[in-house]
């Protein structure tokens, strides 16, 4: 079936294949690879045979290490950070090379219930035959517990408090009570939860103090540098341009540097020399944000273009990106554009489609 995005591990499945058969480390129980490999699948390494393992996560090495071994512990694991951190991207791959199964996934919204964290029930057969196992139905935390697996729950912090304090018994005891049939589900060795959470955007609900203690808190930082960041938006770019299947050319090194130098000036208040300060957006201008103006040009390119991305097919990207108020945010992208782009030789042609479009 010719998928629109394959799940990790079926993207990455001969690195993963190749990985297991050169672990020698010690592996926990219901782990498909040692925590040295997890480590390897995520930071990239090329191995004894010659064959190259690409990297998931660009950053500090340190910051997986701490969160695989939480994983071999039994604390669950919390992915901190501003939005566009890779923090879905590093849960998705950890889950991949541990588990080989990333799609256990709970995806936190306002309107997650407690039955979508627990268990739900069939009502036919509820009204039909009354509570039972078989009218059961089971959530990605209840197979996770019973098949020693690790479960996913992203945006932790957009579901409501009371919500939230369902997983307590669940991390704390490693226990599913069902009072309706005086059960309980009891944890498979090898089960864990890897959530991830940000509090930047609108709409966050805090963690209970009862519910920070159960998790093991991961802080993924912006790039360090610059350079580090044009790596992540171009391996993302070539893997995207792949993957969507984009009849276009692969962008050049200094298109994503501008780009990349843009949000990185918006996003510090500051030039990249230091030396003038500017206002920054309500927007996060994240990496994964400069990743979706590169994506969103080079289609443009593709269908509306000759193929190469040029200036005016970023612009209308980069200014969707930029401006999220209609109102404050136009006044501090107007600003830059004025004060900034239209000073830079090289940025000129950057300088008259956004004028253009404005």
């Amino acid at each position: 079936m010719n998928v629109l995005r394959e799940h990790a591990e079926q993207q990455f499945q001969e690195e993963l294949h190749e990985l297991e058969k050169q672990d020698t480390g010690s592996k926990p129980t219901n782990w498909k690879l040692s925590p040295a490999s997890v480590v390897k699948y995520l930071m990239g390494s090329k191995l004894s045979n010659g064959f190259e393992i690409t990297p998931k996560y660009i950053g500090q090495q340190r910051l997986m290490e701490i969160a695989v071994a939480t994983l071999t512990t039994d604390r669950a694991l919390l992915l901190y950070g501003i939005p566009g951190t890779a923090k879905s991207w590093v849960s998705e791959h950890l889950a991949a090379a541990i588990t080989g199964d990333s799609t256990l996934l709970i995806q936190g919204t306002a309107g997650t219930s407690e039955e979508s964290i627990r268990y739900g029930w069939n009502y036919a057969r509820l009204l039909a035959e009354g509570p039972s196992a078989a009218a059961m139905v089971s959530t990605p935390v209840m197979n996770a517990m019973q098949n020693g697996k690790i479960v996913r729950i992203e945006e932790l912090t957009r579901i409501s408090a009371d919500v939230q304090d369902t997983l307590i018994t669940v991390l704390s005891e490693k226990t599913m009570p069902v009072p309706e049939l005086n059960m309980e589900v009891q944890a498979v060795k090898g089960f864990n939860v890897i959530a991830t959470a940000n509090n930047r955007d609108k709409g966050v609900n805090e963690l209970s103090s009862a519910l920070k203690r159960r998790f093991n808190t991961v802080i993924l930082p912006v790039p360090a540098t610059t350079e580090e960041e044009v790596r992540i938006v171009q391996t993302r770019v070539q893997s995207n341009l792949k993957a969507l299947e984009l009849p276009a050319s692969a962008p050049t090194v200094h298109d994503i540097q501008r780009i990349v130098r843009i949000f990185r000036e918006l996003r510090n208040g500051v030039t990249e020399d230091g030396r003038t300060k500017i206002k920054s957006p309500s927007s996060t201008v994240s990496t994964a944000e400069a990743i979706s103006v590169v994506n969103n040009g080079l289609a443009l390119a593709a269908h509306f273009g000759n193929g190469k991305l040029n200036a005016h097919d970023l612009a209308s990207g980069l200014i969707g990106a930029i401006v999220k108020d209609p109102v404050q945010d136009t006044v501090v992208w107007n600003e830059y554009l004025e004060n900034i782009v239209k000073t830079r030789e090289e940025w000129k042609d950057i300088y008259r489609a956004c004028k253009e479009l404005n």
